[in-house]
């Protein structure tokens, strides 16, 4: 019987040597993510806001809009583990339970929830805020207790680490375990040390988030997964990728009044697509063709 991808996920996670997923904000940069060759991606939720409605990651977005942005994603990448941010729930312990439920019906193989008190704002910002312990294990529980498939798996974030200091911020990750979280993610940490001291201190399979130009440096997949980080999420290098393809080729366009199909500025016609599986489509209308 062939594996689902909650199962893939589930086995890709146990083995603790820093699988990369790379962040996708729609259904198209989805299946870039598959096509260049990455095992899982993300749906981020600030990727999500920023393309979706030009603003900043903080809390704007909704259940629907990314119960939405999921399903498309998995119609578009039907092969590859879905992990999806949900933020902080949507509300309380029973927001997270329909949020759960939604997501499950959306494709997501696991969901991402964090600790920050409404409204939420990019791990990497100033000005964040906790939510009580309560609160978070809580949500937590309602998650482990609403998935379907028992290889649905809840990754707990916290982001006391810049609000109440590393020693706090670990306390919360081992609390969120013994609530039921399947993965642990501390965000926004500041050196060296504390990435290499958090698979140390805590045993459950991690999540490592590096944001490019944030708080937390950079370490290559290959320590980071000798130090049994589990997951490297690269949430928005697609989207920071995408915002300079796009100011290049309209610059050029603005300056020059005309764009060829120049391959430094822009993805061949043909290329594009082959990503959309134009192909398929040709092939589907063949078969069906009236006789």
């Amino acid at each position: 019987m062939e594996k689902s991808t909650k199962r893939i996920l589930r086995e890709k996670v146990a083995l603790r040597n820093g699988l990369i997923v790379a962040g996708a904000f729609n259904a198209m940069s989805a299946r870039i993510v598959a096509d260049q060759g990455f095992e899982a991606v993300y749906l981020t939720g600030a990727g999500l806001t920023n393309m979706h409605y030009g603003a900043p990651d903080l809390g704007i977005i909704g259940l629907r809009d990314v119960a939405d942005a999921a399903m498309r994603i998995r119609e578009a990448v039907e092969d590859l583990p879905l992990i999806v941010d949900i933020d902080t729930g949507f509300g309380n312990a029973v927001n997270a339970w329909h949020t759960v439920r939604a997501l499950e019906r959306a494709g997501a193989d696991a969901i991402q929830i964090e600790d920050q008190a409404f409204p939420k704002r990019c791990g990497h910002f100033a000005g964040k805020a906790v939510a009580p312990l309560s609160e978070m294990l809580d949500k937590i529980r309602a998650a482990t207790d609403a998935r379907q498939d028992p290889d649905f798996q809840i990754i707990a974030r916290t982001d006391a680490r810049a609000v109440e200091g590393f020693e706090a911020a670990i306390e919360r990750a081992q609390k969120f375990a013994e609530a039921g979280a399947d993965i642990l993610f501390v965000e926004a940490m500041t050196s060296l040390e504390e990435i290499g001291r958090i698979p140390q201190l805590l045993k459950h399979p991690l999540l490592i988030n590096i944001v490019v130009g944030g708080k937390t440096p950079t370490v290559s997949v290959q320590e980071l997964g000798g130090m049994g980080y589990s997951l490297v999420l690269y949430a928005n290098a697609a989207l920071q990728g995408a915002v300079l393809g796009m100011q290049n080729a309209l610059s050029a366009l603005k300056r020059d009044g005309k764009l060829d199909e120049d391959p430094a500025l822009l993805a061949p016609f043909n290329e594009r697509q082959r990503l959309v599986r134009k192909p398929l489509y040709d092939e589907l209308e063949r078969r069906y063709a009236e006789r």
